[in-house]
């Protein structure tokens, strides 16, 4: 039996958990694991969790208000050791420079596009594994 992997999801609305629960799915690809996932809809539940452990991958909503996905990236980023991979979820693409100033490992845009949003985050687990291997 294959472990799980704990993918966290931050968005203040509800629907964009839901679009990306829905996207990716129990198993974003054949190798990698199944995923669980924890959503987040406020900063302080993401630190919270992150402290805890166990995360994998965090994918972060940029749209997020009052603190947005990208600045909680760059925050993790720079106090959580060994912070896990961020998929960052951008409003336009135009916002991709700002998605490398947060340090997020990858990132899509919004609304999101199941294959897109599958692949990056395939890619994040294997990386993850890859690092813990």
């Amino acid at each position: 039996m294959r472990p799980t992997a704990t993918v966290l999801v931050y968005s203040d609305d509800a629907g964009t958990r839901e679009q990306v629960r829905l996207a990716a799915g129990r198993r974003p690809a054949a190798d990698v694991p199944e995923v669980e996932y924890l959503e987040c809809a406020t900063l302080p539940a993401v630190l919270e969790a992150l402290e805890a452990g166990g995360i994998d991958v965090c994918v972060l909503d940029g749209e997020t208000a009052p603190a947005g996905g990208m600045g909680v990236c760059r925050q993790i980023k720079d106090e959580i050791y060994a912070c896990p991979p961020v998929l960052l979820l951008m409003g336009r693409p135009q916002d991709a420079w700002l998605a490398t100033w947060s340090r997020a490992e990858a990132a899509v845009t919004l609304p999101v596009d199941p294959v897109a949003l599958a692949d990056a985050l395939a890619g994040l687990l294997r990386q993850k594994r890859a690092i813990s291997a």
